[in-house]
């Protein structure tokens, strides 16, 4: 049996009453890439607008089997104790192959899927560049319209990719394993110059290991510039199964966003976020407005089989479908100029 469509006004009222079924469904909405969803979509988020914007929005990412997931649902349930409504966005890899995805955090963080203070959004990265879904801004917005006071996005840890996260979250935190100082363990010079913070989780396994694990990290953070003028990212340790190390972690967060604030970074922060977020629709639109075209779409297969085999380069086949373009603007002018006379 169909769902029945909901209104704009059902979705909006829904979303700010804290409706947990309408929010899933205003997030598969704005997540649509239908043109009629795309619309309705749009005009949710513009009368949700004035009630976002009050989050602590955290990006959390690292190396596999670092325990992001356990982390994520020792650190949520810390904060929805403390009174805080909890938001993980959390972006499963797509397969390029078939488009699949695991999808499976919500079996990953039993506690915190039931409590009624956190809601957990489990969302395939569709392939896109940083790990994180194309339409996790909007998801944000949609979560804290919903009354979510700490957004956590736990990303799917593909290195320097990661730098997309920290372009829509206040604060970055990378966790790392011990031994981590097998130099520095996988971790890119990307990942560790956009840090907020790097916490050694599991330093209950093997406490010395993650004593100089933090030295490591603690030093290779002092020969970086930092991103900001007034805060200097450092190394820690945690225990997800211990606790250890979890207060410790959420007074950082909060001592990074009251000195941001003070200094005027974080409304300049946001501002750069909206700015980079109106060039990452731009171009998404432009390409899936321009793959959509009848002659296009014709031609892709052909230059994308030329391309592979090697008959042409991959510069030459852009340049023949940028001239496609070219050509079909040419017979609207010529068109327009014909009518005129």
């Amino acid at each position: 049996m169909q769902r029945r469509v909901l209104e704009t006004a059902e979705i909006v009222d829904g979303v700010l009453a804290g409706n947990r079924t309408i929010l899933s469904r205003a997030i598969t909405l704005v997540e649509s890439r239908k043109p009629d969803h795309f619309i309705q979509a749009q005009q949710v988020l513009e009368q949700l607008m004035p009630h976002t914007g009050g989050s602590h929005r955290i990006g959390i990412t690292g190396v596999p089997g670092v325990g992001k997931s356990t982390f994520i649902e020792v650190f949520g349930t810390k904060l929805t104790k403390s009174g805080h409504k909890v938001a993980v966005l959390a972006v499963d890899p797509t397969s390029t192959r078939s488009g699949g995805s695991i999808l499976g955090d919500k079996t990953r963080m039993n506690d915190l899927s039931i409590d009624p203070n956190a809601y957990i959004r489990p969302s395939p990265s569709s392939g896109y560049l940083g790990g994180v879904n194309r339409m996790t801004r909007e998801t944000i917005l949609l979560c804290e319209a919903a009354g979510f006071d700490v957004v956590l996005v736990e990303t799917v840890g593909a290195g320097q990719s990661e730098t997309m996260v920290a372009q829509m979250t206040d604060f970055f935190l990378v966790l790392m394993l011990p031994g981590a100082g097998d130099e520095l363990q996988g971790i890119k010079k990307g990942v560790l110059e956009i840090a907020d913070l790097i916490a050694v989780n599991k330093c209950d396994a093997d406490p010395a290991k993650a004593r100089e694990a933090k030295r490591a990290y603690s030093s290779a953070l002092r020969i970086l510039q930092p991103t900001s003028r007034h805060w200097r990212p450092q190394s820690m340790m945690v225990s997800s199964l211990t606790r250890d190390g979890l207060d410790e972690a959420w007074d950082l967060i909060k001592q990074h966003r009251q000195i941001m604030e003070s200094e005027g970074e974080f409304a300049a922060k946001r501002a750069r976020q909206q700015h980079d977020w109106m060039w990452t629709m731009l171009r998404d639109r432009l390409l899936e407005t321009f793959t959509r075209r009848d002659d296009v779409r014709a031609a892709l297969p052909g230059l994308e089989q030329n391309v592979l085999s090697g008959t042409i380069n991959p510069t030459q086949a852009v340049e023949e479908l940028l001239a496609m373009m070219a050509q079909k603007q040419a017979k609207k002018q010529k068109g327009r100029d014909t009518a005129a006379l």
